[in-house]
């Protein structure tokens, strides 16, 4: 298209001020020499106008603008020579190596000090003089040093470009790294908010259900009130979870998060909301109770595992024992919890499934291992078994 030549404001502000002052200079009177084949004035502004012509070109075509400004150049030579002319090849050469082709970039400079050698020895050889040496210079000058120039900033202006680009690309992994944060502690959060309620939750539906179902004055009687221990329990959890979240309160330090030491209270509370169901829920801790005292994060997730499979077992579980298993081995903690596999009567709550993934993410995020499913029993039946295993050191976990 004509639009991608045409010459831009800089080429033709150059090709403008070049012919100008070629002008003026002719008019002057003013050449770079004399006594040449064509001597006559006029022919002096032939290769000035073949330049200047040349300076439009100078960036959107640079390696026509220099072979038409090489080719000006020389027949200045066959003419009494302009200053101008001379100029505005300097501006050629040194455009040709900034905006022509990589290639173009890195040859034009080693061809120009060829030249430039080859003109020296050449001119010195033939006049054997030292003056020859400043013909030789001149055509350094003129060729050897713009592309030299052209050569350096288009090295700047690569780097320039590199560096802008680096910073893009840490740009946008900040970014992304910012919502990777923003997604991952989305998820701790419904993590968290879903293991601190749905305990207390379920077992308020289910003691709902059982008080609307059954005509009964004592039934509902005992299930409102472990529908209003829940709800209070279930309360005290969300402040705390709150609390944890504000920034700049002025309220008191919230609670600190749940460990081990309070399963015993959890395992009442589940014997309470499961009685209905036919659930007895018992602790297994074979633990030395002289060991080291758990990282809180371990502590924390190994509480919300069996916290979650308790409120599982409400749901699910058929009428039978429900057993908390805690033990230690080396570096590891095992926590398991097993519950009568099937169905059984009487009020039930749905369940989600997002009880299991979060405990798969709890226990990923420490760098453990989980499993949990429907595996035969003792007795022929099946059982339901979560069991995960839980790195004790906190140089183990996963950030």
């Amino acid at each position: 298209m004509l639009t991608s030549i045409r010459p831009d404001r800089d080429a033709v502000a150059l090709a403008v001020s070049g012919l100008l002052g070629g002008l003026l200079l002719w008019l002057l009177g003013l050449h770079t020499q004399g006594g040449h084949p064509f001597s006559a004035s006029w022919v002096t502004l032939v290769p000035l106008t073949a330049m200047a012509a040349a300076e439009l070109l100078r960036r959107n075509a640079p390696r026509t603008a220099l072979a038409v400004g090489t080719l000006a150049l020389v027949a200045d030579q066959f003419t009494r020579g302009s200053l101008a002319t001379i100029l505005m090849f300097t501006d050629v050469m040194y455009a040709a190596v900034l905006y022509g082709t990589p290639a173009a970039a890195r040859r034009l400079p080693v061809a120009t000090l060829l030249v430039t050698v080859a003109s020296t020895i050449g001119f010195l050889a033939w006049f054997r003089k030292p003056e020859a040496l400043l013909i030789g210079l001149v055509i350094g000058l003129v060729s050897f040093i713009p592309a030299l120039t052209g050569v350096s900033v288009r090295s700047h202006r690569t780097a320039a470009d590199a560096a802008r680009l680096a910073a893009a690309q840490t740009a946008r992994l900040a970014e992304m790294d910012r919502t990777q944060a923003v997604i991952a502690e989305r998820a701790r959060m419904a993590r968290e908010l879903h293991d601190m309620v749905a305990n207390h939750l379920s077992a308020v539906a289910i003691h709902s259900t059982a008080a609307l179902s059954i005509d009964d004055p004592e039934t509902s009687r005992n299930a409102l009130k472990v529908i209003r221990e829940n709800s209070v329990e279930g309360l005290a959890e969300m402040r705390r979870l709150i609390g944890l979240l504000r920034e700049g309160g002025q309220d008191d330090i919230p609670a600190a998060a749940p460990t081990l030491a309070a399963l015993d209270t959890l395992i009442e509370q589940t014997n309470a909301n499961g009685a209905s169901g036919g659930l007895v829920c018992t602790l297994e801790d074979t633990r030395d109770p002289g060991a080291d005292a758990l990282p809180t994060p371990v502590e924390l997730a190994a509480y919300r595992i069996v916290q979650e499979s308790l409120t599982n077992a409400l749901k699910h579980a058929a009428p039978g024992p429900v057993v908390v298993r805690l033990g230690r081995s080396g570096e590891l903690l095992t926590v398991e919890v097993t519950s009568a596999f099937g169905s059984r009567t009487g009020p039930t709550a749905p369940g989600s499934g997002a009880g299991l993934v979060g405990m798969r993410e709890r226990v990923a995020l420490l760098g453990g291992t989980f499993g949990a499913g429907a595996e035969p029993g003792g007795d022929g039946a099946k059982i339901w078994r979560v069991r995960a295993e839980l790195p004790v050191r906190e140089r183990e976990m996963r950030e």
